[in-house]
């Protein structure tokens, strides 16, 4: 494992932090605590959660692990996040004063700590003024309630803003940005890497096997079925079976992961780890695991190091398809410059 700072913060953890959507949902309480155990064995002391994870049982399992284990609780970096609705009422949703004032004291409450290391909002919300929601995260920080705050699912400007409008009055700075990034999905490039390499911000990456996909799990035409997730639901979220399935650029991504495998003789998924942990901006990547034996398979990607050669190709053939504008070759042109001037 390796270690890098928290973002602009001086706080640092491991580059593969503990995902834990899964507790309480697809693991027990018992196998989320055998998957906690192993990840700090394996040197990691970053957790990530949040209160919407099986409506709050994730940050209990978690509060209740942290309390019995005096020999990590120190070590332990721990992250979650509010913003998703908690109940039916309008006030129960959110990025105001109101609902994050309770937001926050649940999750205290349900880890059983004191203070939380970083709490990011789970996405960006078009009600609540930039202002309000900026003010309360600058005065948990000077409560000691949180450590740092960051972000999740924020666009490149949404980014910018909350920086500058935080800078303009005064207030604690962001240190993260929790996107989805992975060999699949690198929409992020065009505009919030950037940013966020603008404002040091550190990213990190959720489903960074692209659901699944980039695991070697799915086969071409050949509907998923078992106990994954796309087996359990076919048309889950954004790594739907059919659309993903239909398009050749998944399958010529797969087969060069899979081929750079081979070469080391290591799973897809660590390769997929390897070259995403090393991208610009890249903090931590976010790992969600089942059970022990994938969380020790995707941990052995810490060990692995990808030749410059095999990172190009990997980055070539997962190459995002954009426009010719904005973010096309010959928009990329005008917008930069030669230090001996002319063309």
């Amino acid at each position: 494992m390796q270690y890098r700072t928290l973002g602009n913060s001086g706080a640092v953890v491991s580059n593969y932090a503990l995902g834990t959507m899964t507790f309480g949902a697809e693991a027990t309480e018992e196998q989320s605590r055998a998957i906690l155990d192993d990840y700090f064995a394996a040197g990691g002391n970053f957790i990530d959660t949040a209160d919407v994870y099986s409506s709050g049982v994730s940050e209990e399992i978690i509060g209740r692990w942290l309390a019995d284990r005096a020999e990590v609780r120190d070590r332990a970096v721990v992250a979650t996040k509010g913003r998703f609705p908690m109940g039916q009422a309008p006030n129960d949703v959110g990025t105001s004063r109101r609902h994050l004032v309770r937001a926050l004291d649940d999750s205290l409450r349900r880890l059983g700590v004191e203070q939380i290391d970083l709490y990011q909002l789970h996405a960006w919300d078009p009600i609540t003024p930039l202002e309000e929601t900026l003010r309360f995260l600058h005065d948990a920080v000077t409560s000691g309630k949180i450590a740092y705050y960051g972000f999740s699912n924020f666009l490149g400007w949404q980014l910018t803003k909350a920086v500058h409008v935080a800078k303009a009055h005064g207030w604690s700075a962001p240190v993260t940005l929790q996107p989805q990034y992975s060999l699949l999905v690198r929409d992020i490039e065009s505009e919030v890497v950037p940013a966020s390499l603008d404002a040091g911000i550190g990213l990190l990456p959720w489903s960074p096997l692209g659901g699944g996909w980039l695991s070697g799990k799915y086969k071409r035409d050949q509907p998923p079925a078992g106990a994954t997730r796309l087996g359990e639901n076919p048309k889950r979220g954004m790594e739907a079976w059919e659309a993903r399935n239909a398009d050749p650029r998944t399958w010529e991504v797969i087969a060069e992961v899979e081929e750079t495998a081979g070469r080391h003789g290591v799973s897809p998924a660590q390769v997929a780890l390897a070259w995403l942990a090393d991208r610009p901006a890249v903090t931590s990547v976010i790992l969600g695991a089942r059970s022990t034996g994938q969380l020790a398979d995707n941990l052995a990607a810490a060990d692995l190091k990808l030749t410059a050669g095999e990172t190009d190709r990997l980055t070539e053939v997962s190459r995002p398809r954009v426009g010719v504008y904005p973010y096309g070759p010959m928009a990329q042109e005008q917008r930069s410059r030669k230090l001996e001037g002319g063309r």
